[in-house]
């Protein structure tokens, strides 16, 4: 849509002079995220997702009046932080707007005799983090994306952190949050500590995707810097035995802040050493020192039961140091041809090794290399992150490729009755598969959006909506 000059007007009198851009190398800049395909898709200059208009805000204040503009004009809104969703959350698909909030400034507000803190939804993970733990704090919420991405992008997208075995997905870890509607209203989620006044409002917004309404304030649980930390690696006899450990530890009431299952193939990359001949184990137990000890002593007679063998901690202490390195998957979308995917599904542990040897059989011609780690455990099951790898002639096919991936791993999902996403979220890349997974809850969602966003203005295209 070619917006007129008074709705810019308009935005502008909200927002400031030159917070407002229609110029186009500001609008295909953010028709893309990191999501690989859409990395592709700028490499050949297509840019599909485009909006109409970027609007940057520069006070969360000013977030419920550009709403009624959009609502009144009835124009497409897509609200963006830092972009660094890596399923295509934060792209326009109707065009409209883009609402950039990733300049709304950082602020935060520690309650230490709480354990809370409240921070501008803007605010960076890794600046966040990094101020708790000068003060001997931790979020607990360590995902690989931390440096990279908000805490209101973490609510918004249902994320978790690498330790969430221990602290939690951001459900457990968020105490209450703001957020505007798109009929302009305000709204505090919160509970002292826990509430039972009804149902618990604050899941309606987490991982809505900004379907529903701007999150811009949020309070976070924070935890002590824990005194002590063992880290140890095992070798593990096959996946089945892994997998029998993921589930044992779990059912135990354990509680490592790392446990991680790599099949062969990523034992490889995860070891550095092509000889490597089994699946290998990361585990990490933090707490008092009687306690980490003790669990970790606990864990270690679950692997040895089940044929692992200890191998010392360096092989888990590497990955520590290298967690949130994602430039094995950058280097070769960079490289001409080059392709590569992540995506994270989920399952129960009776069905969990059938779908690992499915999606590995169905992929393997589909990609150089396929990865597979098991991290994320729960007494019911587990999630799986698959990470693909290869080189094609040139950047259409490995563009034709990565959607090939996603077409055949979301339809085996659909067929085993997987979960299609375990953090990571819809985005474009799972929006036509939505329905069919939620299934009959796809109604209430539906139902939600009419309510919340009468105008349906929000992040169209999202969630099957």
């Amino acid at each position: 849509m070619n917006l007129p000059p008074a709705v810019i007007a308009a935005l502008e009198s909200v927002v400031g002079s030159g917070r407002v851009s229609t110029d186009a190398v500001d609008l295909e800049a953010t028709s893309h995220d990191t999501w690989p395909l859409t990395t592709k898709w700028a490499m050949v200059g297509r840019h599909p997702n485009q909006a109409d208009v970027l609007v940057h805000a520069s006070w969360a204040h000013q977030i419920a009046p550009v709403l009624a503009i959009a609502s009144r004009e009835g124009i497409p809104v897509t609200v963006r932080a830092l972009g660094s969703s890596v399923t295509g959350q934060p792209l326009p698909v109707r065009g409209g707007m883009v609402l950039d909030v990733s300049g709304i400034p950082a602020s935060f507000e520690l309650n230490e005799r709480n354990f809370t803190v409240t921070a501008s939804a803007s605010y960076n993970g890794g600046d966040l983090e990094a101020e708790m733990q000068r003060r001997g704090l931790t979020l607990g919420m360590s995902p690989q994306s931390l440096h990279r991405s908000s805490v209101g992008g973490w609510l918004a997208t249902l994320a978790t952190g690498q330790f969430s075995s221990l602290y939690g997905g951001i459900e457990d870890l968020v105490v209450g949050y703001v957020v505007i509607l798109a009929t302009g209203e305000t709204i505090v989620l919160s509970a002292s500590p826990r509430a039972a006044m009804g149902p618990d409002l604050r899941q309606i917004f987490l991982g809505s995707e900004g379907t529903l309404g701007v999150i811009t304030s949020v309070t976070l649980k924070v935890f002590p810097v824990a005194p002590a930390e063992l880290v140890q690696t095992f070798t593990m006899p096959s996946v089945s035995a892994g997998l029998d450990f993921l589930r044992d530890q779990a059912s135990k009431g354990l509680r490592p802040f790392l446990v991680r299952l790599y099949d062969l193939d990523e034992a490889r990359h995860v070891m550095a050493d092509e000889s490597f001949s089994s699946p290998v184990l990361f585990v990490g137990t933090r707490g008092l020192p009687q306690v980490a000890e003790a669990e970790m002593n606990a864990l270690t007679e679950i692997a040895e039961r089940l044929g692992g063998a200890a191998i010392g901690p360096e092989g888990a202490q590497g990955w520590l140091e290298r967690r949130y390195d994602f430039s094995t998957v950058e280097k070769r979308l960079a490289t001409p041809g080059g392709f590569a995917e992540t995506i994270e599904v989920a399952h129960d542990w009776d069905q969990l090794e059938g779908l690992h040897s499915a999606l590995k059989e169905a992929l393997a011609p589909l990609a150089d290399e396929v990865l597979a780690h098991f991290s994320h455990v729960y007494c019911q099951g587990s999630s799986m992150y698959l990470i693909l790898l290869g080189t094609l002639d040139g950047d259409a096919e490995a563009i034709e490729r990565i959607e090939k991936i996603w077409e055949t791993t979301m339809q085996i999902c659909l067929d085993r009755g997987a979960e299609l996403s375990h953090h990571h979220g819809g985005g474009l890349a799972r929006s036509p598969y939505a329905s069919r997974s939620l299934g009959s809850a796809h109604l209430v969602l539906r139902k939600l959006k009419a309510a919340l966003d009468p105008e349906e203005i929000l992040n169209p295209g999202k969630l099957g909506l």
